[in-house]
């Protein structure tokens, strides 16, 4: 019994030997860089290649570039991103553009119709106002051919009296009656008859066929009517023939 016991107790004392050296071996691996055996660090800075300078210089060309990165959190600019970018800004003004393009088309179509319907009413208007024209001067004495038509009326009926009865005298006096009416109706229309005689002579209104010697009239005054002249609405329409003392 005290042998079993004895084998018991080494094997316990082999199973802590063990124990120990895994918590020796994991002890060194956990330990820190610089509590490294200064001999190792010697050996890792003169291994070749590494040229005496640290890993992170010769890496970044500058000493602590890594580290500044690193430290700033900001990610390193990337040239792709920025030409990117700038093909968005053309393109964005060349979409305005076609757009600014097709706005000012559409308003010149607009323009150019709005011109041509101008155009065809002016046309019409131009048309229609001439037409107008044409009937305003071919139907102007309408009015007063209308008013003169009972003087016709007048005339012919003082000329069938005149051949039933034969009575001259009657016919004189419808004739006058007649006269009256149709200068009455010419009067209507702004037509009036010009004063001569006694008058000087001006050759705007008057024209002279003959001069003659007179006592009683000074010397360019017109002595005879020939022909009455008459003014319509201030406008000498016909010029009274005259005779003027010399």
């Amino acid at each position: 019994m005290t042998q079993a016991k004895d084998a018991a107790d080494q094997r316990l004392d082999q199973g802590a030997a063990a124990g120990g050296g895994a918590a020796n071996a994991d002890n060194e691996r956990d330990r820190p860089a610089a509590e490294a055996p200064a001999d190792t660090l010697n050996a890792a800075s003169d291994t070749p290649g590494s040229g005496g300078e640290p890993e992170g210089e010769a890496a970044s060309g500058e000493p602590g570039a890594g580290a500044a990165s690193a430290e700033s959190g900001e990610p390193e600019p990337q040239e792709g991103a920025g030409e990117s970018g700038a093909g968005a800004d053309h393109a964005e003004p060349a979409d305005e553009r076609d757009a600014r393009i097709a706005e000012l088309e559409s308003r010149l179509e607009e323009y150019r119709n709005r011109l041509l319907r101008s155009q065809a009413d002016f046309d019409n208007f131009r048309r229609r106002t001439q037409r107008e024209k044409e009937e305003l001067v071919q139907f102007a004495s309408a009015g007063l051919i209308t008013r003169l038509l009972p003087v016709l009326d007048n005339f012919e009926r003082a000329i069938a009296a005149a051949k039933a009865s034969g009575d001259f005298e009657a016919l004189a006096k419808g004739v006058d009656m007649i006269y009256r009416q149709l200068f009455q109706v010419l009067e209507q229309e702004g037509l009036k008859p010009m004063e001569t005689v006694g008058q000087p002579f001006n050759p705007e209104f008057h024209e002279a066929v003959m001069r003659v010697e007179s006592d009683e009239h000074e010397e360019g005054t017109v002595v005879e009517e020939l022909q009455r002249g008459y003014i319509l609405k201030d406008r000498v329409i016909r010029p009274a023939m005259v005779k003027v003392s010399g």
